[in-house]
Order: structure tokens, then C-alpha cells, then sequence
């Protein structure tokens, strides 16, 4: 598999930017996947990001009141669009070319997203940050990254999270719980086993875009991933 991949969509989670911290932005975490990024960049792999922004908002909940669910998912992209740039400096300090694109019109920040645009910058070899997820409330960012993923005709789509894989239960609840090494999109759906949100996973399927699933905090996980390696779970279409 890894012959074939060239261009490759790299979902990373919000929380991935905590570190030790309990919110907003752990530099050395962040620069620690920065660095990642650029060694898998050496391998002349075209690399998106999508990048969530739960280590900042998460929406108001179990405070009383609410804040009207449109409004708490716009500052969820602004979040997003806060890791983008934070990730975007830590890229171009290690000296990889980036540019950030986003959903949301913010023009003394970033680029506007244009699918042609974001293509033409993935081959000349900078490393493209998709920001403010879809851009409309009610989708997630994993949504986000399996539309970017379809628009830009990415071969994969990767994701990192806190387990080296999917297992079909929680691991940290049940220690018996059994991983997949690989498994189907339609499986995942059908079982519910939560890799990705139901919308983002008919997006991978009606697309025909694998899925991997692989844990970040592993030193050379995203390389390897990126590059085509049997790390975590292969969820194919």
C-alpha cells in the first residue's frame, strides 16, 4: 500500500495539542507533531491536515444553560482555526512550507478554502492545514476531514487518536476488549464502534477512501502511518 500513497489526509484531534496540559496549546506537543509531519514530508508525500479544536471549546454543557448550538459550533471553528495557525508556525519553524486553509473567511489569517487551490499547494509540496472544519455548524471535523478527503481525492484518510486502533469496546473500560487489525467502512457503520462519526464514515465509504486508525503518542506512528505502514487499524471500503 505504501507505493500507491501520495496524497494523504491527516486528521488530528484538538486534545492531541493538550500534552500535559489540561487546555489550550502544549508546545512541546505540538512541535513533537510538527516534526512528525516533516519527516514524513521527506518522503515526498503530499500531507493535509485537519485539525480539531476541542483542546479550546467544546461547546457549554452541564452548566445550567446552553449556548444556542450554532453559535457554540462557530467557536468551535474559530478553535480550530487557532490550531491550524499555532501548527502552521510550528511547521515553518522546522522549515516545511505550510499554508493554512480555511472554511471560514478570515482573510488577514489564512487563505480561503478553494479545492484547486489546496491541490496546487499539495504539489508543490507545502503542507496544507485545513481550519474551521466544514465551515457550518452541526458537522464535525472528523466530517470535515473525510469531505476534504473526498474533495482533493486524497488516498487515505489518517487518523490519530489516544488507542492504537479500534477495538469493539472501550479498551480503557474493558480490558479484554479485542483490536481490529483491519475491518470494513460498512462494519464500522453498522456496529457502531465509534472510530468516526457516522457521516464522515458514509462520506469514506460512498468515496471508497480507507481509513487508518493509529495512536498518536507513539514516536513514529504519523511517519509510519503516512507512509503506508501496518500500524493500528486498516478500515477499508
Amino acid at each position: 500500500m505504501s507505493k500507491k500513497i501520495r496524497r494523504v489526509v491527516f486528521k488530528l484531534s484538538g486534545e492531541a495539542l493538550l500534552g500535559r496540559a489540561t487546555s489550550g496549546i502544549d508546545v512541546d506537543a505540538l512541535f513533537g507533531i510538527a516534526q512528525e509531519l516533516k519527516s514524513a514530508r521527506k518522503a515526498h508525500h503530499q500531507i493535509a491536515v485537519v485539525v480539531g479544536g476541542g483542546n479550546i471549546w467544546r461547546g457549554a454543557r452541564g452548566q445550567g444553560r446552553e449556548l444556542d448550538r450554532v453559535i457554540s459550533d462557530q467557536m468551535g471553528m474559530l478553535a480550530t482555526l487557532v490550531n491550524a495557525l499555532a501548527l502552521q508556525d510550528a511547521l515553518e519553524q522546522l522549515g516545511v512550507p505550510t499554508r493554512v486553509l480555511s472554511a471560514l473567511e478570515v482573510a488577514k489569517l489564512a487563505e480561503p478554502y478553494i479545492r484547486r487551490r489546496a491541490i496546487r499547494h499539495l504539489e508543490k509540496g507545502r503542507v496544507v492545514i485545513f481550519a474551521a472544519g466544514t465551515g457550518n455548524p452541526f458537522f464535525s471535523t472528523d466530517t470535515a476531514a473525510a469531505l476534504r478527503a473526498s474533495e482533493i481525492e486524497a488516498q487515505i484518510l489518517l487518523k490519530a487518536t489516544q488507542v492504537d486502533g479500534v477495538y469493539d469496546s472501550d479498551p480503557h473500560k474493558n480490558p479484554k476488549a479485542k483490536r481490529y487489525k483491519t475491518l470494513t467502512l460498512l462494519t464500522a457503520l453498522r456496529d457502531r464502534l465509534g472510530v468516526m462519526d457516522s457521516t464522515a464514515l458514509s462520506l469514506c465509504l460512498e468515496n471508497k477512501i480507507p481509513v487508518r486508525v493509529f495512536r498518536l503518542k507513539k514516536s513514529g506512528n504519523v511517519r509510519r502511518a503516512i507512509a503506508g505502514e501496518n500500524v493500528g487499524t486498516l478500515i477499508t471500503p
